[in-house]
């Protein structure tokens, strides 16, 4: 048995439909106190590709997120050599990234944090059951990378 502490690597999916749809801090402030909370004790963190996309909007949840403790992972040689891992695993795991959308060209590095911190990957993202060459999710790397 595993006396690791369990981390967590959040997409931004996760904070964003959070904010505008189901726990705006408005009528539900303590699910962001908590948020803050694991992530000053580290159970989560968020790759920088991440803050990037949530910042680049000038908003509330920009704000607060610029304004929490939650750690921002940047790109190192480790997690640059867990990408490529990712991407040599499998052909179809190129297709992370759509180059018409800026909002997912932090995916492969969610993953690749994961892997690096052998970390949970935390998602909005549905897996795909009929795999297009056009477009992959999350979760689908994620299960063929046996990361959680």
């Amino acid at each position: 048995m595993s006396t690791k502490a369990n981390k967590y690597c959040l997409d931004a999916n996760v904070l964003i439909q959070a904010w505008q749809k189901y726990y705006n801090p408005k009528f539900c402030p303590d699910y962001w106190e908590i948020l803050i909370e694991l992530g000053s004790q580290g159970t989560i963190f968020i790759p920088e590709e991440v803050y990037k996309e949530i910042v680049r909007t000038e908003d509330d949840l920009s704000k607060w997120l610029k304004e929490s403790k939650i750690p921002i992972k940047k790109i190192s040689e480790p997690v640059t050599f867990c990408l490529q891992k990712i991407y040599s695993a499998n052909t179809i795991h190129q297709n992370l990234v759509d180059n018409t959308k800026a909002r997912s060209l932090a995916d492969p590095w969610v993953i690749a944090h994961a892997l690096h911190k052998n970390a949970t990957v935390v998602t909005k993202e549905e897996k795909v059951t009929a795999l297009s060459s056009k477009r992959i999710k999350i979760p689908n790397v994620c299960d063929i990378m046996e990361i959680r």
